[in-house]
This record gives structure tokens, sequence and C-alpha cells, in this order.
């Protein structure tokens, strides 16, 4: 069974920058395509990035240009670099494998129903 693991997350001022990793404890990931999703609180969880095996990148809009998703298959890690952090992006990160046998992110735009495996997720909390 994988298991995805997310760091990263803490608090930052309006403005701020953090980044999320997520990993699978040294399992390989590059089969998959790997998503990124946040839940905040009393809100349905929303779908924010999404990178294919061939590296095809995929955000929601209210964070195109600010949020950048990134893979590095050597160290089977995801990045997450999210910059100009406002406070409605505050909420639980959670990233996941895609189901898409060929690696695309196609569970990711099924608003995450098809998603294989899933991590416990990181708070990002964005405040003055």
């Amino acid at each position: 069974q994988l298991q995805l693991v997310e760091s990263g997350g803490g608090s930052v001022q309006p403005g701020g920058s953090l980044t999320l990793s997520c990993s699978a404890g040294g399992k390989v990931l590059d089969f998959y395509g790997i998503a990124w999703f946040r839940q905040a609180p009393g809100k349905e969880r929303e779908g924010v990035s999404c990178i294919t095996i061939r590296q095809i990148k995929h955000y929601r809009d209210s964070v195109k240009g600010r949020f950048r998703i990134s893979r590095d298959d050597a160290r089977n890690i995801i990045y997450l670099q999210m910059d100009k952090l406002q406070p409605e992006d505050t909420a639980v990160y959670y990233c996941a494998t895609d189901s898409d046998s060929l690696g695309g992110c196609s569970g990711y735009h099924a608003g995450g129903k098809n998603m294989d495996h899933w991590g416990k997720g990181t708070q990002v909390t964005v405040s003055a």
C-alpha cells in the first residue's frame, strides 16, 4: 500500500510563500499523475493542481500564476510552490495519486473521485 506524506505546511502572512512536498517513503511515484487538493473548514474539497508523468501541469484558475507544481522523479517527491498566498488559500492540503492508467490527471479533473492514494494532509494558514 502506497502511503503518501505531505510536509511543508505552516502559517504565513498574506503575500508570503510556502513549499509543500509530497513523498511516499522512497517508493516510486513516477508512474502516477500526482495532484494536490485542499479543503477549507466548512467547504468542499477542491483540486488545486496536478502534474502528469509527462510533466504536463494543470492548475485551478485561482492559483494560476501564484502556485507552481513540479516533480522530482529521481527523488520521488512532488512539490507545490505557493507564492503570494492569500487568506482564501487557508486549508488542509492533500496530495494524491491519480488513477489515470496513462499517468495523466483525469481523476483530478473528475474532482478527485478517482484517486488511488491520499496523504493525511498538511495545514496551510494565511493570516495577518
